[in-house]
């Protein structure tokens, strides 16, 4: 589906547009358009989010760091999962488990859902004894 792409002007002062041009040469962007879209679809992804619109349907990616050595870490982040898929809180589409080292494992959670109810999630694991990083990374779907 092609879109309408609309042209419009912004008036900047001038160390606000070099910084937005050094943003744009350190992120490797085509044009200003394209870090410009970039910046407004994470803003309004971030409004999305923090409404709290409880019919608001968005994905995210939960990703942890924890020591695989904590006695029953593995099993108590299975049954959060399970519990908030079998209440029908949070669909989890995927998950991608990586060792580390010795002693860290890396996991990735796919989730879908209502928002707050992905939080909840994110924060009930994050919280466990033996996870070392815990981060939510929040998506939503523009057209």
């Amino acid at each position: 589906m092609k879109q309408n792409i609309i042209r419009f002007s912004v008036s900047l002062p001038q160390n606000l547009l070099d910084t937005l041009d050094e943003k744009l040469t350190h992120n490797g962007y085509s044009s200003r358009s394209e870090l410009v879209r970039d910046m407004i679809r994470e803003k309004l992804n971030e409004e999305v989010w923090s409404n709290g619109d409880e019919s608001t349907q968005g994905v995210a990616v939960l990703t942890i760091i924890y020591d695989h050595h904590q006695r029953e870490l593995n099993q108590r982040m299975i049954d959060i999962q399970h519990t908030n898929t079998h209440n029908g809180n949070v669909e989890i589409l995927c998950n991608t488990h990586v060792h580390l080292d010795h002693h860290n494992c890396l996991e990735t959670i796919i989730l879908k859902g209502k928002g707050k109810n992905i939080e909840n999630l994110s924060i009930e694991i994050g919280g466990l004894k033996g996870v070392k990083f815990s981060k939510l990374t929040r998506a939503s779907r523009f057209e």
